[in-house]
């Protein structure tokens, strides 16, 4: 196991780039603590399977360096790094049965046969294979062979790191909850320290000690759950995690009040000048319909999810977002929105701003 470190890394594609937009991964700098348990988190096309690569070392960063521990391993191929790489879709040798498949990597390591039959038989009771352990590989489902390419990566224990880009995008909804429940359980037992690439809020927020929200080739928040919800640090954050995610609202900051659309909304602290665009951004969780104070909404229709219902607005011509408790009457009176102040984040040009110190 390692603690992984990124020092100064970006890189581009072109041989010669010479804008922050000819990178496909922006200068940044990072440390992922030794065991961790880490998404990569963002839409397709952020950055984050060029940053996994480069991690594994299946690409070479433009510039930059990449520890494990103490060690530069910039420079060092996939096999020096001692790491476990679990790929989109399945990489199985289909001639081999599930469990050659399984025990392949223990025998490539020259592991005792008792030790591999018991640790085969772990994993494939992990992943729910225990009655196809001597079946070929050819005639199994795609989801199947993912489960196999799931275990082959986990059955190692003596590995560095185990990374995981989008490995459930071909399981079905049921066992992708099963599969990320014994990942868990699997990290807790032994540790490693595990990187996991997806574009899926839920399996990243239910999998991660600590979420990597990537965009446009940046890392623009690294926090656990409650921090992504709580605290977005930039508006892509916001709009990204929660469904619905937040709302935001072009607006004029004003010591402790925000302005918006002519209205008056007062936040729960007060900031200094706000230099370049600025907006407030409030999650629908904390948004109160009324028949009085707040902002003027048009309710275009209810969702109802069960324990709660989602109605969908309108303010100033753009959607708004709030969560209803069930039970709670909503009526055609209901033509206002009000914000929990407190849960009001101001931000500058998409980032965050720091409220004024009391």
């Amino acid at each position: 196991m390692a603690q992984i470190t990124l020092s100064n890394l970006a890189h581009s594609y072109l041989a010669d780039p010479r804008s922050e937009a000819d990178f496909a991964l922006k200068q940044m700098d990072h440390v992922w603590q030794d065991g961790g348990a880490y998404a990569l988190l963002g839409s397709s096309g952020c950055g984050k399977t060029t940053l996994l690569n480069i991690i594994s070392g299946l690409l070479r960063p433009s510039q930059g360096r990449v520890l494990f521990g103490e060690r530069d391993v910039t420079d060092a191929p996939t096999a020096a790094r001692n790491i476990a790489q679990v790929f989109q879709f399945p990489v199985v040798y289909d001639t081999m049965s599930v469990r050659d498949n399984l025990a392949f990597p223990l025998r490539n390591r020259g592991m005792d046969a008792a030790y591999i039959r018991a640790r085969v038989g772990q994993i494939a009771q992990m992943i729910g294979m225990e009655a196809t352990l001597d079946h070929k590989a050819r005639g199994l489902t795609a989801d199947a062979k993912q489960k196999i390419s799931l275990g082959r990566g986990m059955v190692r224990e003596d590995v560095n790191a185990i990374l995981f880009d989008e490995p459930l995008t071909v399981i079905d909804p049921h066992m992708k909850w099963e599969l990320r429940t014994q990942l868990k359980k699997l990290h807790r037992e032994f540790g490693h320290t595990m990187i996991y690439v997806t574009h899926d809020q839920t399996e990243a927020l239910t999998f991660a000690d600590k979420v990597v929200v990537m965009y446009d080739g940046r890392v623009v928040q690294m926090g656990t759950p409650e921090e992504l919800f709580e605290t977005p640090q930039h508006t892509f954050v916001g709009y990204f995690i929660g469904s619905p995610g937040m709302n935001l609202f072009e607006a004029e900051i004003k010591g402790s009040q925000a302005v918006v659309n002519g209205h008056a909304v007062q936040l729960g602290a007060a900031y200094g000048p706000i230099g370049g665009r600025a907006q407030i951004g409030i999650r629908p969780e904390f948004c109160a319909l009324s028949d009085e104070g707040g902002l003027p909404v048009t309710i275009r229709r209810v969702e109802d999810v069960g324990r709660h219902r989602i109605v969908r607005a309108e303010a100033f011509g753009q959607p708004v977002n709030i969560i209803a408790p069930e039970g709670m009457p909503i009526g055609p009176e209901m033509t206002r929105v009000s914000f929990a102040r407190q849960k009001i984040n101001v931000y500058s040009d998409d980032w965050r701003v720091k409220a004024e110190a009391a």
